[in-house]
């Protein structure tokens, strides 16, 4: 991190126990190490042993990813990074709509079976992450399925997480994959608008959808983190956490005004 993202980081960081005298023992390293290190791994995807020397010893940042992701203390710091980069754009603080997509990816030989499937569409063998989003393409929530688990059946636990964790969304746009009851289910017991967003018939080759162009940003920018092109991690708790250490890294390169056009640029209004 440069100087200027370490400060916007640190203003972000959940305050340990032991600094507010709820017991605990101190952190052994600087938490700008273990971010650093941290961040090296997901964004050059190698192995947790293969850290340069230069970082604390692997099985100690192992142990510190593990711990924030076990504890929520990484969701916490997540959810801090959006909701300042979304004040920042001129907005709420509490998100009004929403979209959700899904990506298959490829799982590595160690996944175990019991967690990975087979997407049949996308024929890939592997997991599946599941993203609610905000309008900026910011991530709200996320879930890490086997690749076999159809969108509309993952949509019920992603859209009963939304709803417990954002009580202010009141609508949500989504691809026809979630067509059907789901639709019916989301009114009836989560009272949320889930509003199809679909292709039109007479259309070819690559059309920018409303709305949906949104989330498929969020998920180009995940696969730039090395980690998130395949699926190394034995637990899906585990990926998810890495999807969210991704989107810290972008949000606190964006608060401390680096990859501005990133988040600003929309993709081209195709020609007639």
């Amino acid at each position: 991190m440069t100087e200027a993202e370490w400060q916007e980081v640190r203003r972000s960081l959940p305050v340990p126990a032991w600094l507010q005298g709820r017991g605990g023992r101190p952190e052994g390293y600087c938490h700008r190490q273990m971010f650093d290190a941290v961040r090296y791994v997901v964004d050059n995807g190698v192995k947790w042993a293969n850290l340069p020397k230069d970082f604390p010893p692997f099985k100690r940042v192992h142990a510190f990813a593990r711990r924030w992701q076990v504890t929520g203390l990484l969701s916490e710091f997540h959810d801090r990074l959006r909701d300042r980069v979304r004040v920042k754009e001129g907005r709420k603080t509490d998100p009004s709509a929403a979209i959700v997509d899904s990506q298959s990816v490829r799982a590595a030989a160690g996944i175990p079976r019991s967690t990975s499937g087979w997407d049949g569409g996308k024929r890939v063998t592997g997991r599946k992450r599941h993203l609610a989003v905000d309008c900026l393409g910011l991530v709200l929530v996320v879930l890490v399925t086997a690749a076999s688990v159809q969108d509309r059946h993952a949509a019920v636990p992603l859209l009963g997480r939304l709803r417990e964790q954002y009580f202010s969304i009141r609508l949500v746009w989504a691809d026809s994959g979630y067509a059907g009851r789901l639709v019916d289910w989301a009114t009836e017991k989560l009272r949320l608008t889930l509003e199809i967003v679909k292709r039109s018939d007479d259309t070819t080759g690559f059309v920018v959808l409303p709305r949906r162009w949104v989330v498929e940003r969020t998920l180009s920018w995940l696969v730039r983190s090395r980690r998130l092109v395949r699926d190394y991690e034995t637990l899906p708790a585990m990926h998810e956490a890495m999807v969210l250490w991704s989107m810290t890294m972008l949000m606190s390169g964006r608060l401390a005004g680096r990859r501005r056009d990133a988040f600003l640029r929309r993709p081209p209004t195709p020609s007639p």
